[in-house]
C-alpha cells in the first residue's frame, strides 16, 4: 500500500486525505502542539507530532518533516500550500531521502520561485509582462530611477515567496523610500531574502489565474480559468471559476501563455500561471504558484477534476488522461472564511470554537480545517473554512452561496463571515464595477456601523445563560421567582460595552422576552427566536449570540470600575504578531504618531505609534519578539496637560 504524508495542517490536509484515501492510500499526518487536537489528526491513518507551535520549529523544519517520513516509511510526500510547498530545498530533501514530492522539481521550484526569473521565463515564452525593474542593483536609488521610467503607480515586490505579502503599493515619488523599506523588512522576516522588484500598477485590473497539469511525458494542458479579483491587501476573499466577462478569444490565448511558460519552465505537477488584466482586455504575466491553490476547489467543481488525484497520478509517472478543458460545467464561487476582525482593520482573532455550524445543502462544498471545541491560535494563517457554491450559473452560484453563509454559524472567535456575506451581495448587482480595488472602494458600504444588540439577541443570550444555570422543569432551583399560575421566571444581568441590561425571561425550556419566543432545539447551542434559527453559547464570561446571521458578544460579568490614568495611554500590541522593527528608544521624547514598533502576523504589519506627545520611560520588547495582542511593549510617560 502506498503511504503518503502531507506536510502541512488543517483544512488542506483533511482535503488531501480525502483522495487519498479514495485512492486506497495509507496517510500521515504531521502536527505541532498547538494542533494536536484539530480534525486532521484524527482523520489520518497515523499522526506524528513534529515539534512546538511555532511553524519554524514544527511545519517549516524539514530535517523534523523528514524524519517523520522516515518513521512513517512514506512513499510520497505533499506539500499542500503555505509552509515548504514551494521551497526547492525541501523538494531536495525528499528527493535524496527516497521518496517522491508531489509538485514540480527543485530546479523548477528555485526559478519559478524566483519572481525576476519567472519574468525572464515568460519573456523567451513571448508572453508579456509588467513593464518593470527587478536587476541587481538594489539601491534606493535604482528602484528611484526606474519608478520614474516607468511613471506611478508603482508596486513593490518580494523577489521571492508569495502570498502577496511584503507588497507594496507606491502611488507618489515620497513614498517610495518608506515603502521600499517596508517591503524589505517583510521580505527578510518571511522569506529570508531581502530582494525586491518593481512593477507598473495595472488599474484598474482584473486578476485572472490558468490551470495546469504537466505530466512526465511531456504533456502540458490548461484547465480553465478562474477569476481572484476580489482581493484586499493583495489577498484573495472570494473566488469564482470560470471568470465571468470572457473574451473568448482573450480566454484561449491566456491559456496558451500559460502553457507556454510550463513547457519553458520545464513544470511538472499541477500548478497556476497567473494574469494580471487591464480594462483594455490586454493581459500581463504575473507569476507562476507553483503548488495547489487555496481556491483550487472551484476549478474542480466546475470541469470536474479531482487536482489532487492528477497530482497524485502524475508523480507516480502516469500519462495525463484528461483533455485541455475551457468551458466548464457552470459556475463555482468560493468565500473564505477567516478568524478576523474586519470592525478592527482585520485583526487576527484567536480563542476556542464555541460553537460551528457549516451548512449542509445540496450544490454546497465546505473545506474546513476546524470544529467545534478547537482552538484557533496566533500561530497560523487565520483561515478556517472554505465554502464553496456551484450553481447554473453566476447569480445561482453567488445566490446559493449567500443562502450558505447565513446558515454557517461560528462562535468563539470574530469572523469575517458578515462582510462576505456583505461583499457577495454586493457582487450580485449587474453593473458592479469587478477590479482588485473593489473592496477598498467600498469598504464602508460593506462594513457599515455596528447597531446594538436587539432584544432578540438579548433573549436568545438570556436563555443560553438559563439553560445553562438551572435544571430544566425545576421551580425551585430556577435562577429567578416562581409563582402560583405563572410559572418560573429568570432574570440574566447582560452587558453590551457600556449599555446593561436585565432580561427578564418568562417561562421554562421556552422562554418569552420582550414580546419575542425563545424555543430550543434538540442541537447544543441551537435556538428559535419567533421561528427563525439562532444560536448561543457561554464561554469566559461572554454569551456570543447570533441572530440573523450578526454575531454579539454579550457580557455576564459586571463592568469593571475605570480607574483614572495620569501617565497617558499604554503602548501595547495591537495583535498577537512578531516584532519586526524597534523604533523606541528609551528616555527619548516623542510626538504623538511617531513610530515606535511595527508587529507582524498572519501575513499583515501594523504600526505601533506614540499615543501622545511624551517620554519612552522602558522599552519592553525587541525584534524578534513574539508578543500578544495587548502587552506593553514600552513604559510609556505622557506630557503634562
Amino acid at each position: 500500500m502506498t503511504t503518503l504524508l502531507v506536510a502541512n495542517r488543517g483544512e488542506i490536509a483533511r482535503r488531501i486525505f480525502r483522495t487519498a484515501k479514495r485512492m486506497g492510500m495509507r496517510t500521515v499526518a504531521v502536527y505541532s502542539d498547538a494542533d494536536a487536537a484539530l480534525p486532521f489528526v484524527r482523520e489520518a491513518d497515523a499522526a506524528i507530532r513534529i515539534g512546538l507551535a511555532p511553524a519554524a520549529e514544527s511545519y517549516l523544519a524539514i530535517d523534523r518533516v523528514i524524519a517523520a517520513a522516515r518513521e512513517a516509511k512514506a512513499d510520497l510526500i505533499h506539500p499542500g500550500y503555505g509552509f515548504l510547498a514551494e521551497r526547492p530545498e525541501f523538494a531536495s530533501a525528499v528527493d535524496a531521502a527516497g521518496m517522491l514530492f508531489v509538485g514540480p522539481p527543485p530546479s523548477v521550484l528555485q526559478s519559478l520561485g524566483d519572481k525576476g526569473e519567472a519574468k525572464a521565463i515568460a519573456e523567451r515564452a513571448k508572453v508579456p509582462v509588467v513593464p518593470g525593474y527587478r536587476g541587481e542593483d538594489q539601491s534606493d536609488e535604482w528602484f528611484i530611477r526606474a519608478a520614474r521610467s516607468i511613471h506611478y503607480p508603482v508596486m513593490i515586490k518580494p523577489v521571492a515567496g508569495g502570498g502577496g505579502i511584503g507588497m507594496q503599493m507606491i502611488k507618489e515619488e515620497p513614498q517610495l523610500r518608506d515603502g521600499l523599506a517596508r517591503a524589505r523588512r517583510i521580505a527578510t522576516s518571511a522569506f529570508g531574502d531581502e530582494r525586491l522588484l518593481l512593477e507598473r500598477l495595472v488599474e484598474p485590473a482584473r486578476h485572472i489565474e490558468v490551470q495546469v497539469l504537466a505530466d512526465d511525458h511531456g504533456t502540458v494542458i490548461s484547465v480553465g480559468d478562474r477569476d481572484c479579483t476580489v482581493q484586499r491587501r493583495h489577498q484573495k476573499i472570494v473566488e469564482w471559476a470560470p471568470n465571468w466577462r470572457p473574451n473568448e478569444k482573450g480566454r484561449e490565448r491566456m491559456a496558451a501563455a500559460a502553457i507556454a511558460i510550463a513547457r519553458e519552465a520545464g513544470y511538472r505537477n499541477a500548478g497556476t500561471v497567473e494574469f494580471v488584466l487591464d480594462d483594455r482586455g490586454k493581459f500581463y504575466f504575473l507569476e507562476v504558484n507553483a503548488r495547489l491553490q487555496v481556491e483550487h476547489p472551484v476549478t474542480e467543481m466546475v470541469y470536474g477534476v479531482d487536482l489532487v488525484e492528477q497530482q497524485l497520478r502524475i508523480v507516480m509517472g502516469e500519462r495525463l488522461d484528461i483533455q485541455p478543458l475551457q468551458h466548464g460545467r457552470q459556475h463555482a464561487v468560493e468565500a473564505r472564511i477567516y478568524a478576523e476582525d474586519p470592525a478592527a482593520g482585520f485583526l487576527p482573532s484567536t480563542g476556542r470554537l464555541v460553537h460551528v455550524r457549516w451548512p449542509e445543502r445540496a450544490g454546497i462544498r465546505v473545506d474546513a480545517g476546524y470544529e467545534e471545541g478547537d482552538v484557533v491560535t496566533r500561530h497560523y494563517d487565520p483561515l478556517l473554512a472554505k465554502v464553496i457554491a456551484f450553481g447554473g450559473d453566476r447569480r445561482i452560484a453567488l445566490g446559493m452561496l449567500a443562502n450558505a453563509l447565513d446558515e454557517t454559524e461560528v462562535l468563539g472567535v470574530r469572523t469575517n463571515i458578515r462582510f462576505v456575506r456583505a461583499l457577495i451581495g454586493y457582487m450580485n448587482h449587474q453593473d458592479v464595477r469587478m477590479d482588485t480595488g473593489l473592496v477598498e472602494r467600498e469598504l464602508t458600504r460593506l462594513l457599515p456601523e455596528s447597531a446594538p444588540a436587539p432584544d432578540e439577541a438579548y433573549a436568545v443570550a438570556a436563555a443560553a445563560v438559563a439553560t445553562g444555570s438551572r435544571q430544566p422543569q425545576d421551580p425551585w432551583t430556577a435562577t429567578g421567582a416562581w409563582r402560583i399560575g405563572e410559572g418560573s421566571a429568570t432574570t440574566i444581568a447582560l452587558r453590551e460595552g457600556e449599555r446593561e441590561r436585565a432580561v427578564r425571561l418568562a417561562g421554562s425550556g421556552t422562554y418569552t422576552y420582550a414580546g419575542h419566543r425563545v424555543a430550543p432545539v434538540d442541537e447544543a447551542h441551537r435556538w428559535t427566536i419567533d421561528g427563525a434559527a439562532a444560536a448561543a453559547a457561554p464561554s469566559n464570561g461572554v454569551v456570543w449570540t447570533s441572530v440573523r446571521g450578526t454575531v454579539w458578544e454579550l457580557e455576564t460579568t459586571p463592568r469593571e470600575r475605570e480607574v483614572e490614568r495620569t501617565a497617558g495611554a499604554e503602548v501595547a500590541a495591537p495583535m498577537p504578531g512578531l516584532v519586526i522593527a524597534v523604533q523606541a528608544v528609551a528616555d527619548r521624547h516623542v510626538g504623538r504618531g511617531d513610530l515606535l514598533f511595527v508587529v507582524e502576523a498572519m501575513k499583515m504589519e501594523l504600526r505601533v505609534e506614540a499615543p501622545a506627545d511624551g517620554k519612552v520611560a522602558r522599552v519592553l520588547a525587541s525584534v524578534g519578539q513574539q508578543v500578544e495582542r495587548g502587552q506593553r511593549l514600552a513604559e510609556f510617560e505622557a506630557d503634562p496637560v
